[in-house]
């Protein structure tokens, strides 16, 4: 025998002495149990009285699944694949709750719920293991939300301001923008500290993968984790998806960073709880749901918190979305959602088919931490903006039976239109605070109220790159800052009060 095999050996030999020296010789329980009944993605396990929820199962057939129900003498598995299990089988419980892995190793990944990759990335090295359930931050360990959480939309900053920490509604008929307004939420965070998770319950392939192209192009998708459980996976792993989402944004979050989690969307989430427990037998309340499905997204929702600073003082953000059938927001889970939530932004299919996009109808919506959260500048400018917009739309309607309005009412429809048109932005283009600030001190300042509506589109599209050129020390300290001086102030006035001088011959030139 060679001398480099004989080293070889010893050193396989000597880990191997190690590895027995370091077992555990004690006897250990083992909870052993048989499939009684299977079938739709569910199992019923006997013989396992003293198994606890959420533990993880192994069947003989080689499928896994977690105890979801525990009747006397019967456990209800849900079952994370869709291997094929039959009745007789023997099934092992493996001592664990269900866990996902978390750690910097997913950033920029698309995984599913379990960790597992979609995408060419290969396996993941996790820092560590969660467990998918954990208990809410509570109100000793929580601070106030007061940190702005900036998500590029004009409309959304400026009347419906949220921080960091809270929990945000965004709720409407399918095809209304839900997502785009998460998605643009998303994009906005690429220059910024936040990290963003978002999580596809039951989306469509083709719609998870343009929200991931999106990012892509438009923003910073190594700051991104991706967690996806499409509609053809195990109904086990839709119903884990949320849960193993805040987990995996919860790691950043307790080492004192920031986090804005994305659900898209909780309905789908409802739906699939609904039919897990209707195949289990429970019994169901109101539209067939379970009693339960308040509390299961209530604990997934409150798990979004600004921490203390004794806890390192990070936040986790939660945009949880929700769909409506008819626009009927007293149906029984966005009633649930919105009790729940700190505020809601209500998107219209009127406003959406009129081409009023972001279609948010600002009737309806709310948020309530509000000004509170918001950046000083944007509170100064935006103060009465929400008043003068409904009386706006309010006058607009009347003004439909007559074709003569005196000199004040033709004037406040007039800056209300301009109102309108600031607020309209195209997907994928979130602005930065400091060019939000922009376009709303020249609405304040009555900068707009002479500039056709025909050229508003050309005034937001230039304006950016203007400022940029006559007052970039300006903006700059607007973005750190979140304040300007009187100076400042009338130096970014003049500027956007130049590029309006600029436009007005064109549009004077122009067919009235």
């Amino acid at each position: 025998m060679t001398t480099t095999l004989r080293k070889s050996l010893d050193r396989w030999l000597a880990a191997a002495e190690g590895r027995v020296n370091k077992a555990s010789l004690t006897p250990r329980p083992e909870q052993i149990g048989v499939v009684e009944k299977a079938g739709d993605g569910i199992a019923f396990v006997r013989g396992m009285p003293d198994l606890p929820l959420s533990s993880l199962m192994a069947f003989e057939g080689g499928a896994t699944g977690f105890a979801h129900a525990l009747d006397e003498g019967l456990v209800g598995c849900v079952l994370l694949d869709l291997g094929r299990v039959e009745a007789g089988e023997q099934v092992r419980g493996l001592g664990a709750v269900v866990s996902t892995p978390v750690g910097e190793a997913l950033l920029g990944r698309v995984v599913d719920p379990l960790g597992r990759p979609l995408d060419d990335g290969g396996p993941v090295a996790a820092t560590r293991h969660e467990p998918v359930e954990r208990a809410a931050p509570g109100i000793i360990e929580r601070d106030l939300v007061t940190e702005p959480l900036q998500t590029g939309t004009k409309l959304i900053d400026a009347l419906l301001a949220l921080g960091r920490g809270q929990r945000e509604l965004i709720i409407g008929d399918r095809e209304t923008g839900k997502t785009a307004i998460a998605t643009d939420a998303i994009i906005n965070q690429r220059g910024s500290d936040v990290i963003c998770v978002y999580v596809a319950i039951g989306q469509k392939s083709s719609s998870v993968r343009q929200v991931i192209d999106a990012v892509t192009k438009y923003g910073d998708p190594k700051r991104c984790i991706f967690v996806v459980a499409g509609p053809a996976t195990a109904p086990g792993l839709q119903w884990l998806a949320p849960y193993a989402g805040f987990s995996m944004a919860e790691y950043f979050r307790d080492q004192g960073g920031h986090v804005l989690i994305v659900v898209d969307d909780l309905t789908k989430h409802a739906a699939t709880h609904r039919e897990l427990s209707l195949l289990m037998r429970q019994p169901s309340g109101r539209e067939a749901y379970p009693g339960d499905v308040f509390y299961i997204q209530a604990r997934l929702l409150e798990r979004a918190a600004k921490l203390s600073k004794g806890l390192g003082g990070g936040s986790l953000t939660a945009l949880p979305i929700a769909q409506t059938e008819a626009s009927n927001l007293s149906a029984y889970i966005p009633t649930n959602l919105i009790s729940i939530t700190d505020g809601q932004i209500v998107l219209s299919a009127k406003l959406f088919d009129e081409g009023q996009k972001p279609a948010v109808d600002i009737g309806l919506s709310v948020s309530r931490v509000g000004g509170k959260a918001q950046a000083p500048i944007l509170k100064d400018f935006a103060e009465n903006l929400r008043l003068d917009y409904a009386q706006f739309l309010e006058v607009e309607l009347f003004t439909r039976f007559s074709t003569t309005l005196d000199p004040r009412t033709q004037a406040q429809i007039d800056h209300g239109r301009r109102i309108r048109a600031i607020l309209t932005q195209p997907r994928f283009a979130p602005l930065s605070l400091a060019h939000e600030a922009a376009e709303f001190l020249a609405l304040h300042d009555g900068l707009i109220d002479a500039l056709p509506l025909d050229r508003m589109d050309d005034f937001k599209n230039q304006l950016p790159g203007w400022l940029d050129q006559h007052c970039k020390g300006v903006l700059e300290r607007l973005e750190t800052e979140r304040q300007l001086d009187q100076a400042e102030r009338t130096q970014l006035s003049k500027a956007t009060a130049a590029l309006v001088e600029t436009l007005k011959p064109v549009a004077a030139e122009a067919k009235p």
